[in-house]
């Protein structure tokens, strides 16, 4: 299994690969290696992220099957299920690196945003539990802008979510803290350009060049 720093590298190769548009589409096909996927599987990553359908998390890394263990859910939030099933993942499968993928122009941060400014009000219940989730580090945001004359950018939201999920990964799992080796990164995906930045939770050591 890949460290934790290996795995960082080979996704941001495989996204560059798929902005300069010259990935090998081997994740459209059928696997090569069915075989070896029936047998079980080993995914060297696990990503947190939205539910977007501009967001899939497969083709933007250009991986193929079994590569990666993704979870989604709107707005990357870290609710029970989502804890659990990245501890399955990095328990059962020895995977030690996760990442929580935010993105541009997501619709469940603009809905709690929306909220906070008084723009709109979620009424469904089941929406609602995901908006409360997305509230509290844009309130945060929101509260230490309160004087400044720009306020606050959609893309400081988008990223104070992904910082309150990563972090929720890393301290709110017994499991998870016990795991040797394991790194939680926070990253953006741009709908704009296709590019993610790793923008939370990288080492020092690890070469953004």
């Amino acid at each position: 299994m890949l460290t934790a720093l290996a795995a960082l590298r080979r996704l941001r190769e495989g996204n560059e690969r798929f902005v300069a548009n010259q990935t090998g589409g081997r994740v459209l096909s059928m696997p090569s290696r069915g075989s070896d996927l029936v047998a079980g599987q080993e995914p060297f990553a696990i990503i947190l992220g939205c539910s977007d359908s501009r967001v899939p998390a497969e083709l933007i890394f250009d991986q193929g099957f079994g590569d990666l263990f993704v979870i989604r859910v709107a707005g990357n939030i870290v609710a029970p299920s989502q804890v659990g099933s990245v501890e399955f993942a990095a328990a059962r499968f020895g995977t030690r690196l996760v990442v929580v993928l935010g993105h541009s122009h997501c619709g469940a941060v603009r809905a709690a945003l929306d909220e906070l400014e008084g723009r709109v009000t979620t009424e469904s219940k089941n929406l609602r539990s995901i908006v409360d989730r997305v509230r509290p580090p844009l309130e945060i945001l929101l509260a230490s802008r309160s004087s400044s004359p720009g306020g606050v950018s959609f893309t400081e939201a988008v990223r104070a979510n992904v910082r309150a999920s990563a972090n929720h990964l890393r301290h709110g799992s017994e499991l998870l803290e016990r795991l040797d080796g394991l790194l939680v990164v926070g990253a953006e995906y741009s709908i704009e350009t296709g590019m993610v930045d790793f923008f939370e939770g990288v080492p020092a050591s690890f070469d953004q060049s």
